[in-house]
C-alpha cells in the first residue's frame, strides 16, 4: 500500500484506495475494501447503509491521481486537481463489506489538462461510471 502513497497527498481518514493491483502508462486498477464501521454509514441511510456516491467518485479521482502522480514522477511540485466531472452514472449500490474494483483510464493529455474515465465494479457488477478532467497545478492556494 505504501508505494502508491508517494504519488498522492491523500491520507486516512480521507484515503479511498487501499491498494493498486495493476498499473500501466495509461491505466490503473485499484481496490478499496468498504469497512462496515466506516463513520458515514451511521448517518447515510441508517439501517440500510450504502456508500455515498460522492465517496465512490472520490475513490475514482484518487486512483486517477495515483496514475497521474506516477506519470509525473520527478515533478513532485505538480498535483492533479479535479476540474470537471461528466456523465456520472450510479448503477449498483456499494454496501458495507464490499470490495470496490476501481479502473481508471487516461483518454487524453493536453498539457496541463488530463481527461480520464473511471469505472467502479463490485462483484462483477458496475456500480458507477464517470468521465472527469484534472488540471496539473503547482499551487493549490
Amino acid at each position: 500500500m505504501q508505494e502508491f502513497l508517494q504519488y498522492i497527498p491523500h491520507r486516512p481518514p480521507f484515503l479511498f484506495v487501499d491498494r493498486v493491483v495493476e498499473m500501466a502508462e495509461d491505466h490503473v486498477k485499484a481496490q478499496k475494501d468498504i469497512q462496515p464501521e466506516e463513520p458515514y454509514f451511521k448517518g447515510h441511510y441508517p439501517g440500510r447503509p450504502i456508500m455515498p456516491g460522492v465517496l465512490i467518485l472520490e475513490s475514482v479521482f484518487q486512483a486517477g491521481a495515483i496514475l497521474m502522480g506516477k506519470r509525473l514522477d520527478g515533478e513532485k511540485d505538480r498535483l492533479p486537481v479535479v476540474t470537471r466531472v461528466n456523465h456520472v452514472k450510479f448503477k449498483h449500490p456499494v454496501l458495507p463489506g464490499d470490495t470496490m474494483e476501481i479502473d481508471v483510464n487516461l483518454k487524453e493529455w493536453v498539457e496541463p489538462a488530463c481527461f480520464l474515465s473511471g469505472r467502479v465494479t463490485v462483484n462483477g457488477k458496475t456500480a458507477a461510471t464517470v468521465d472527469f478532467a484534472v488540471m496539473l497545478v503547482e499551487d493549490i492556494q
